[in-house]
């Protein structure tokens, strides 16, 4: 083995750590003695009550621990989160798709939470449709094998490459459970060997592990239809980040819960406060308060203080450290490499409620729809960051198609989104946080035309005489309601340098003070906050053992 293969086996088994990790044994984990009966004491305190924040509180709350949870919002849940207009209208903010257990023949299992129950999920009726210039595909659900054929349909030259990749992709998945059911016991001097796909992969882009593979820069245009799930192009994007969910996404499919992204935030909270701990709304965290370089508690703008024997921020890092945490110089370091990193993308989106059932009339049938004006997503990213909507690539959410009810009767839902960067945003802020928005209005107004037109061209004809209901969310809007740094939907981007084992830990230089959400470990999205949670959990458990 080489000196640069041995480099890469080291940088293996401290990443690998991580998946060895991922199944809590949870009858060894330590469990409350008893309740502490002070109402402003408890054993964690946690900022924000995204489903990062949520799903350590459920973790505390399993083994008996009194967890706090304070949220700045009026509702928990972060981006998982609903909201209601006139004319019987009920917004997702977020969510289009995601993963989900089956229970029983019922998919309502959480992955992660299984003693919660009342969230029920359906599968998307196709997993989701991509549109090119020459390309409409319809990837089927649950149904990888179908997906490879009209791929190889398309570019039958590139069939054999086609299969490779996906062999690769699968490969991976197989090997990164292989090593967690080890328990992280293997032979690292066999593991080129043992774990091929793993160890080919690991320090390479989406794009890099693309070109091992296909040529076509169509068909990886095609196969990097999902790039805007993880907001970052081929070029710049981990290939276990994109390789790993995607694969999983093909094979088990795509769900959405019933009621809406809200219900499972909803059902965290019940399970929470069930079991002893509090969700506290509409209360903004100020301070985190320390005492010899270690943190017991956090104060809110209402100057009340709350104690616990660990504070868990699952606000995001950049605010974490640079207005809660008190100025310190053993800190510098710390920042320092913050500083480094990049925050991912925005959303730019445009929230329609229809007065007709317009996809119904239309015969549309599709749930998700992706709209591509070329097939180099390089390029969309770079339109997407400097917010360029001269011909947008752009996502339509059909929820009406996804059961019945959805909507109140005779009308749709429908809402349009496209990633964009926050600098276009800035010259806006101070005007919008005065409420003196006119200029801000305008210019929201004036790409959301953009899309309902675009949309009307390519999907659904006659949709801009049949809105009802408009609402628009812009990276400021982003800001505004969860208090993320820059509208940053998916954290700090997913590169090669911030991803495990280099991502941003749960354990901080400030002792008790930990991090949870898109902003560390694993990465951003529903599937990757909800296990942050529980890795957060794990590695405050590792503490309380010793």
């Amino acid at each position: 083995m080489s000196g640069s293969d041995w480099r890469r086996r080291d940088m293996l088994r401290s990443a690998l750590a991580v998946f060895s990790g991922a199944a809590l044994d949870w009858s060894s984990l330590p469990r409350a003695a008893a309740a502490d009966t002070n109402p402003d004491q408890f054993d964690a305190v946690i900022i924000g009550s995204g489903l990062g924040g949520l799903s350590c509180a459920v973790a505390f709350a399993r083994q008996g621990f009194k967890a706090l949870v304070l949220e700045q919002h009026d509702k928990p849940g972060g981006y998982a989160t609903a909201f209601a207009r006139p004319g019987g209208f009920l917004f997702d903010v977020s969510l289009h798709s995601t993963a989900a257990g089956e229970r029983g023949g019922i998919h309502n299992l959480i992955p992660g939470f299984p003693e919660i129950q009342d969230v029920e999920f359906v599968p998307h009726p196709h997993l989701y449709r991509a549109i090119f210039p020459d390309h409409d595909l319809r990837v089927e659900q649950k149904n990888l094998p179908a997906y490879i054929q009209t791929l190889a349909r398309h570019f039958p030259v590139e069939k054999q490459g086609i299969q490779d990749l996906f062999d690769d992709m699968s490969g991976l998945a197989a090997e990164v459970a292989k090593f967690s059911a080890s328990g992280g016991k293997t032979d690292m001097s066999r593991f080129p060997t043992d774990f091929p796909h793993l160890f080919a992969n690991f320090s390479k882009t989406w794009s890099q592990m693309m070109d091992a593979h296909i040529k076509d820069a169509r068909l990886k245009g095609i196969v990097s239809t999902l790039w805007a799930y993880y907001g970052l192009p081929p070029s710049k994007l981990a290939s276990i980040y994109y390789a790993l969910p995607t694969i999983s996404y093909l094979k088990d499919g795509g769900y959405y819960p019933r009621g809406r992204s809200q219900t499972i935030s909803d059902a965290m909270v019940k399970y929470i406060e069930a079991h002893g701990g509090k969700v506290v709304l509409g209360t903004r965290v100020e301070q985190i308060l320390t005492r010899d370089g270690a943190a017991y508690g956090v104060k809110t703008s209402g100057q009340h203080e709350y104690n616990g024997r660990v504070v868990i921020s699952n606000a995001n890092a950049w605010d974490t450290f640079h207005g809660m945490v008190a100025p310190d110089e053993r800190l510098k370091e710390y920042l320092a490499r913050m500083d480094r990193f990049t925050p991912s993308l925005s959303s730019f989106i445009v929230f329609l409620g229809l007065n007709r059932d317009l996809a119904g009339k239309a015969g549309l049938q599709d749930t998700e729809v992706f709209y591509n004006p070329d097939y180099d997503p390089e390029a969309g990213y770079l339109r997407a960051l400097t917010a360029d909507m001269t011909n947008p690539a752009f996502g339509a959410m059909f929820y009406d198609n996804l059961y019945k009810g959805y909507s109140p009767a005779g009308k749709n839902t429908l809402t349009l989104v496209t990633l964009q960067g926050f600098d276009h945003w800035k010259k806006y802020e101070k005007d919008y946080w005065s409420g003196h928005k006119d200029a801000y209005r305008a210019e929201k107004e004036r790409m959301a035309g953009i899309l309902i037109r675009q949309a009307e061209e390519v999907i659904l004809p006659g949709l801009s005489k049949a809105i009802e209901v408009k609402e628009i969310g812009t990276p400021l809007t982003n800001v505004r309601y969860t208090g993320n740094y820059r509208g940053a939907i998916y954290g700090w981007d997913q590169t090669l340098d911030n991803s495990s084992p280099r991502r941003l830990p749960h354990v901080t230089p400030v002792r008790n003070l930990y991090l949870s959400g898109a902003w560390t470990s694993p990465g951003g999205g529903y599937g990757g906050v909800l296990f942050s949670g529980l890795e957060c959990f794990g590695e405050i458990m590792k503490q309380w053992r010793s």
